[in-house]
């Protein structure tokens, strides 16, 4: 015999079924779909890209200025050495010079001097004059790099031949040397200076340099002399 389902038991039915089906509706529309999943993978890695080059580019600059900023210290260094030196040279005793000298077939300025030994010739203790020249030289014999630095000998000792001066380096790779001076009794800058009874007013100092555009010039006075 066929007894037929009462409405309450129909309603119950569909409402299971609904339920059911809406579950499976928030389940999916819970899930990502792999277009989703790719599309945020793409954004993910393009935002690393970008971040990557972004700390590359911020190290390379403070690379680059902290280079920049040693190179300069370096030069700052150079002028005060010099002005260490020179300004306690006395004329007449100093026997300043300046003339060039042919390095690779090319006439290079240089400056030459007699002083005792002190911190602005970076030797504090040793006894005697020296003889002293601020120059370029070649890196080494096969290289064609220059290097700026002072070659000194003492005054005194003639066993002491030109292959044998002590070379103290200053700066490295530098790429010219100009050496001027002010001439008080003409009022004029001259490139050479043979005069060893009296100081120049002042020299100025020119380096080409390698890693900058703009030379490093300097002006340092000396000490007064009897044109003073």
């Amino acid at each position: 015999m066929f007894i037929a389902p009462d409405n309450h038991e129909i309603a119950d039915c569909g409402l299971r079924i609904a339920d059911r089906s809406a579950s499976r509706r928030t389940a999916r529309a819970r899930a990502f779909t792999l277009l989703e999943i790719t599309l945020a993978v793409g954004i993910l890695a393009m935002m690393s890209v970008a971040i990557y080059r972004f700390v590359q580019s911020n190290l390379t600059a403070l690379r680059v200025s902290s280079e920049a900023s040693a190179a300069d210290a370096r030069y700052g260094g150079l002028r005060d050495l010099l002005v260490t030196q020179w300004q306690g040279l006395s004329p007449g005793n100093s026997a300043m010079t300046g003339e060039p000298f042919k390095l690779n077939d090319i006439a290079r300025d240089e400056i030459k001097w007699t002083c005792g030994a002190g911190p602005g010739l970076l030797t504090r203790y040793a006894p005697g004059d020296f003889t002293v020249a601020m120059r370029l030289q070649r890196e080494n014999e096969k290289s064609n790099r220059l290097d700026l630095g002072l070659l000194r000998k003492p005054k005194d000792d003639p066993s002491i031949t030109h292959e044998h001066e002590t070379w103290v380096p200053l700066i490295e790779n530098v790429g010219s040397l100009q050496i001027r001076y002010f001439e008080p009794r003409l009022n004029v800058w001259v490139d050479r200076w043979t005069d060893t009874l009296v100081l120049p007013r002042l020299v100025k100092i020119v380096v080409g340099r390698s890693d900058a555009a703009v030379p490093f010039e300097v002006i340092i006075p000396l000490g007064r002399t009897p044109f003073s």
